[in-house]
């Protein structure tokens, strides 16, 4: 999903990396990348990559760098480490050294030394270690990128919101589709449709990291803010809707409506998931319901999704439904078989994103001992 989104924003050659993408672009692209990109985490700046045996090997990589020509002694710094069949004992032990390395450096250079903030830093620094190389990065983001900078309010138990719009992508939904999310919590995957649709970028009212960096173009920057604003359209080609039974959900999600700017674009209410009637002979349906982890009872499951089941089949002919769910018994409760179900993580929590074709009549199928889900 996310290569594919890469494309089209300019990419035109990647490689997959340990847990992500890996691309060479002008800087100008890397803004446009952390600007509009609804599914990448973050955008990490690669600065370095040296061999190494010991931890003296890293700092040594490290003290090597340029630091002081991307930031000032002034700004905070946060390092982070993560390494792959690195046989070095201590993640701990290197973080530390890495710090110091920058640290001397700066010294060696300016006679002065940033500081360490482990929880609101200026610079937030990467290394990155697998079996013999070590791997530099400035993160250009700052914040994770699925913090859009507009929610009002948090729901229980969130979707993020780069999952939201990675699960519209799975789904085959594009801004022509009508959408439905029936247990919609906080809103964020009709939020996420409504900014697709328009063209809003995820992006546009935040700040970034690379902002604060000695080599940033702010005019460069400011053009390409303002050629996104340009690009966004007024409304929405089709209908998209949200509800939820809870109505303190029901206003979270009006207010972080309003504070994208999309809420005339989708219309919200409160309602029971079984009292809603399809609002359209065919669209696309994304639920993730709040139910399996956050309310774990069984007599819950085992009652809801059987009904869920029956009003997808006597009111949705002609629907998809894509169910975002961790318990594995889903398919079997609800009686309907999926025709797709992709491993998607919710933060730690592993889940199934469970595709559910409504034809007339349904596609129930004959459960037996040894079915399994």
């Amino acid at each position: 999903m996310l290569e594919g989104e890469l494309y089209s924003l300019g990419v035109s050659t990647t490689t997959k990396t340990e847990g992500g993408i890996g691309f060479s672009v002008p800087w100008s692209t890397m803004y446009w990348i952390n600007l509009k990109s609804h599914i990448a985490s973050r955008v990490l700046w690669e600065v370095g990559q040296s061999a190494y045996k010991t931890e003296h090997d890293v700092y040594k990589a490290a003290y090597a760098l340029a630091w002081p020509d991307w930031f000032t002694p002034a700004q905070t710094i946060k390092v982070k480490v993560s390494a792959r069949r690195c046989s070095l004992p201590s993640l701990d032990f290197l973080t530390l050294r890495i710090k110091d390395a920058v640290c001397d450096k700066f010294v060696a250079a300016t006679q002065l030394r940033p500081s360490v903030d482990t929880e609101r830093p200026n610079i937030k620094l990467d290394a990155f270690l697998d079996q013999s190389t070590v791997t530099f990065y400035v993160d250009t983001s700052g914040e994770p990128l699925f913090k859009r900078g507009h929610r009002m309010g948090s729901a229980e138990a969130p979707l993020k919101e780069n999952l939201a719009a990675g699960i519209l992508r799975l789904a085959g939904w594009t801004a022509n589709d009508v959408l439905l999310d029936p247990m919609c919590g906080g809103g964020t995957i009709p939020l996420e449709a409504a900014m697709m649709a328009r063209q809003i970028p995820p992006g546009i009212s935040r700040n970034f990291a690379f902002e604060r960096l000695l080599v940033h173009d702010a005019q460069r920057w400011g053009h390409l803010r303002e050629s996104a604003r340009a690009e966004q359209v007024a409304q929405a080609p089709a209908a998209i809707y949200a509800s939820d039974l809870n109505p303190a959900m029901v206003k979270i999600a009006q207010r972080t409506f309003q504070g994208a700017g999309v809420a005339i674009n989708i219309q919200l209410k409160q309602s029971n998931i079984l009292d809603l009637e399809a609002p359209a002979a065919k669209g696309v349906m994304v639920i993730n319901p709040p139910y399996g982890v956050r309310l774990s009872r069984s007599d819950e499951l085992e009652s809801f999704y059987p009904k869920l089941g029956d009003w997808l089949k006597q009111r949705f002919a002609g629907w998809r439904a894509y169910v975002l769910t961790g318990d594995a018994r889903t398919p079997k409760l609800i009686g309907l078989t999926p025709s797709k179900r992709t491993p998607l993580f919710n933060g730690a929590l592993e889940c199934r994103l469970y595709e559910f074709v409504i034809v007339q009549g349904g596609a129930r199928r004959r459960l037996t001992p040894s079915t399994q889900s």
